[in-house]
């Protein structure tokens, strides 16, 4: 993608987060984000059909960039899960802006919904089921620890961040091994 494309979208972007972190996404116009983006509404539409396929493409840009966070490097040294879970919340602390206008902005649940359906996935590939898990229903278990991780990760954010990285990740993998939820390194 030409660079300067890159940099319009990204402008464009950043005003429409700065602006659903002022007011409701409904109350929000292109007129509005083209002007707090500094380039021409027409500008605007010839990058995104209307403000719901830039909400659209503005919640897959930052779910991807939060995903691609917390995956392994394409070396070959594979860092543990609990690594990997910090390298997360070390991003959200870095980008707390950004993820916390999406996760608080009123008529914006779609970022839940996808954050959420992103880490069903994850649990669903990750979870051990054997040991003291063995008599439970995957189904159930993957639900209550997406809904758990999204909850602990919405509160954390809400609540301006009120313990570092380090701390939570310490505290949510201390219950993640009480419960025998990830398999043990071989």
């Amino acid at each position: 993608m030409d660079r300067r494309v890159l940099k319009t979208k990204e402008a464009i972007m950043k005003a429409f987060v700065e602006l659903i972190a002022e007011k409701n996404f409904e109350q929000v116009t292109i007129n509005e984000i083209a002007e707090r983006a500094n380039v021409n509404r027409g500008t605007v539409y010839l990058h995104y059909v209307d403000k719901f396929d830039l909400l659209n493409q503005c919640i897959e840009v930052y779910l991807t960039q939060l995903f691609e966070s917390c995956m392994p490097p394409d070396d070959a040294f594979q860092p543990s899960p609990k690594t990997l879970l910090l390298r997360t919340f070390k991003y959200l602390e870095k980008h707390a802006f950004i993820y916390t206008t999406l996760l608080t902005s009123k008529g914006v649940p779609t970022f839940r919904n996808r954050l959420m359906e992103g880490m069903l996935q994850n649990i669903e590939v990750n979870i051990d089921m054997s040991g003291i898990n063995q008599d439970m229903n995957k189904e159930i278990m993957v639900q209550f620890l997406a809904s758990a991780a999204i909850g602990l990760l919405e509160w954390w954010i809400i609540r301006s961040m009120p313990y570092p990285a380090e701390d939570i990740v310490e505290q949510l993998w201390t219950l993640l091994e009480r419960h025998h939820i990830f398999p043990e390194p071989a």
